[in-house]
């Protein structure tokens, strides 16, 4: 599959925790360098575990999945369990779209069997000190695969001073 600018639809706990949220930015605009984040928000540093203010839960319901119809791939980062962002990875398979879901096993978490197990569904390992373009190239290049594929997590650069914690802080 080869799009110039893939309309990338991210997902990330919302609810669950924004513990993550610089790195969500972090990684959004690492991907919005290869594609056209549609849920650009879900990094807003003033976005927090309440939701956002303004729309309520149905237009946001509506909106999401709008933008998920839309979306060429489905990136999600699944560190943080989040009932949203299962749903979300559900709907999309559902859909048929190419789903990758980052997870980073250092957090000591254990990851869903209905994410690593459903075969639509690639899971990307990585390191909060892996670059984020680094995470979103492997991302993208998962996304886009002609087959169905497992993506272990190498090893960061050691030369590599920015980390994805690094790159947040300085956004």
């Amino acid at each position: 599959m080869t799009i110039a600018r893939p309309r990338i639809y991210f997902s990330a706990s919302i609810s669950g925790g924004r513990e993550d949220a610089p790195g969500y930015a972090a990684l959004i605009g690492a991907l919005a360098r290869r594609g056209i984040v549609l849920t650009e928000h879900i990094g807003r540093p003033d976005l927090s575990d309440v939701g956002e203010s303004g729309p309520d839960d149905a237009e946001i319901y509506a909106r999401d999945i709008s933008w998920l119809r839309e979306a060429d791939v489905v990136i999600a980062e699944v560190t943080t369990p989040s009932l949203g962002v299962g749903y979300e990875v559900a709907r999309a398979a559902g859909m048929g779209k190419r789903i990758v879901c980052l997870f980073r096993p250092e957090t000591g978490r254990r990851l869903s069997a209905m994410i690593r197990g459903n075969p639509a569904v690639r899971v990307l390992e990585y390191g909060s000190g892996e670059h984020p373009d680094d995470v979103a190239r492997r991302a993208m290049a998962a996304a886009t695969a002609d087959r169905p594929q497992r993506v272990s997590r190498t090893e960061p650069d050691t030369d590599s001073s920015d980390s994805l914690e690094e790159t947040a802080r300085e956004s």
